[in-house]
């Protein structure tokens, strides 16, 4: 599904150069649920960046499910990450004026889905998620862990092929982080979404099937469990 080529990546901040990804080339399959890990600088927010199209590299290629993201313009990655990809993010990224039914929805407006279905999808995603009864709060009356929860049904409510996790339990208690884990997993197994996590906390590893470890922008093993 995902095919990863030969990635570069170097930033430069004044006089200083960081090569973030050195020649990472990496596949993913369909229903994959993938810890790429690593410490801090690493590379392996870059590299989730560069799948998810937020991001672009220096050279190399991202093919998925056959499309080269790397060839698309700028507003063709806009409209492929809208159709394709689904995101949670560390810090949620919710929109607080808005309601947890509204967050949900806005990914499904946003694509033209019209207001029937847009209200169907976005209600059954949210009882799957566990959050039937709160549809109308906003993101201030919720937990962090609720919070989490409208940003997996946010991603999940556009049915991607892939979701892209950035340190998803990184503002998570580790009880909350483990339930957000195994809400993933079950989604993982429901829906057949591929899974990609960036992390380096040692609990989304042990849960990960498959665990990509990276070090100074290269990939250090690939562990399949």
């Amino acid at each position: 599904m995902i095919e990863i080529r030969d990635l570069h990546k170097t930033y430069v901040a004044g006089d200083t150069e960081v090569r973030a990804l050195r020649g990472v080339s990496l596949d993913i399959e369909e229903g994959e649920f993938l810890s790429i890990a690593g410490p801090s600088g690493s590379g392996k927010t870059t590299l989730l960046n560069i799948v998810g199209c937020i991001d672009d590299a220096d050279s190399g290629n991202v093919e998925i499910s056959g499309t080269s993201v790397m060839s698309l313009d700028k507003d063709e990655q806009a409209a492929f990450r809208r159709d394709n990809l689904g995101f949670v993010f560390q810090s949620f990224n919710l929109i607080p004026v808005l309601t947890a039914f509204e967050n949900v929805a806005f990914s499904l407006n946003l694509m033209g889905v019209d207001d029937e279905e847009t209200r169907e999808r976005t209600l059954n995603i949210l009882r799957e998620v566990g959050l039937e009864g709160m549809e109308d709060r906003r993101p201030s009356r919720l937990s962090g862990g609720q919070q989490q929860r409208v940003a997996i049904a946010r991603a999940l409510v556009k049915d991607p092929k892939i979701i892209l996790a950035d340190e998803p339990t990184a503002n998570l208690d580790s009880n909350t982080g483990q339930e957000v884990l195994d809400l993933m997993k079950e989604m993982n197994e429901r829906h057949g979404s591929t899974f990609v996590f960036s992390t380096h906390d040692g609990m989304v590893m042990d849960y990960a099937q498959r665990l990509v470890m990276l070090h100074d922008g290269k990939i250090q093993s690939d562990e399949r469990r």
